[in-house]
């Protein structure tokens, strides 16, 4: 059987891609502080990987703006430091780096981004992506091992916290009488954990070298999300709308072009979201 190291496993992008593949796959969790270099030399040093999937990240805008020092110590230097060990392992044949939409620039425009769009992150989270990508890039340059990162679009599940669109949506519905939202004309592209399950899998199993979108191609306005959550819960939303729409729509022309199809669409997402999350209460 391979084996995979992965960091982040317990996350909600980790453990869906443990569970999914856990039969065919052995996977060996880093359990350690993925900003100190010993804690992981040590899982190097009583493990052989096959191959490197690499979550483990300071995710919420939120949190990352609030101490944006500890963000780049996890986000870019953890990488850094897994990166080295992972260059002077000989057995390992490819390293997936799980990056985000965030690294380019918010469109105004419709037009969907490609892997080779402009790259200006609009959140302090994406440039610390943006600055491990680099970093990766050089250091992998001319190495034997495959690097692949992975720019994923937006995703929810009922495990995320509060400070991610759809958990604070459906919370703050749930929880009042008068809702008056605003700032909601807005397109993202979502795309279900399952899928990005499959799309790493499957880039796994092509050895795939490069930067590829991980994205459903499709957009979603916003309000369409918070008016799911009201017709369900039966709540009436006042919305106001008067600022420019913009656009973080991927092109997944690549991810496509090497065999995977996407299962699920938003309307699937939303269902399994909410079902899941009246489950835990």
């Amino acid at each position: 059987m391979i084996t995979c190291g992965i960091t982040g496993g317990n996350g909600v992008l980790g453990s869906a891609f443990v569970n999914k593949y856990q039969n065919n796959i052995k996977f060996i969790k880093f359990r350690g502080d993925i900003t100190k270099k010993n804690d992981l030399i040590k899982w190097f040093k009583k493990n052989d990987f096959d191959f490197i999937v690499h979550f483990a990240a300071l995710v919420p805008t939120g949190e990352v703006d609030k101490d944006l020092k500890y963000a780049n110590k996890v986000n870019v230097e953890g990488t850094k430091n897994l990166a080295n060990l992972v260059l002077k392992n000989r057995n390992i044949c490819w390293f997936f780096f799980s990056s985000t939409s965030h690294v380019y620039k918010n469109n105004i425009k419709i037009a969907k981004l490609s892997e080779k769009s402009e790259l200006e992150p609009y959140t302090n989270y994406g440039k610390t992506k943006l600055k491990a990508e680099k970093i990766l890039i050089k250091k992998f340059k001319k190495s034997k091992i495959n690097l692949c990162i992975g720019r994923i679009f937006s995703f929810t599940s009922y495990k995320q916290g509060r400070s991610f669109f759809v958990p604070n949506m459906f919370r703050k519905i749930k929880n009042n009488k008068n809702i008056k939202l605003s700032n909601l004309n807005h397109y993202r592209d979502f795309i279900s954990v399952n899928d990005i399950c499959s799309a790493i899998n499957l880039l796994y199993s092509k050895k795939y070298k490069g930067i590829i979108n991980i994205c459903s191609g499709k957009k979603v306005n916003l309000a369409t999300i918070v008016q799911y959550f009201a017709k369900k819960f039966k709540k009436k939303i006042t919305t106001n709308n008067q600022k420019k729409p913009s656009f973080l729509v991927g092109d997944n022309d690549r991810l496509k072009k090497i065999g995977w199809k996407q299962n699920d669409s938003i309307k699937n997402i939303l269902n399994d979201y909410f079902k899941k999350k009246f489950l835990i209460h």
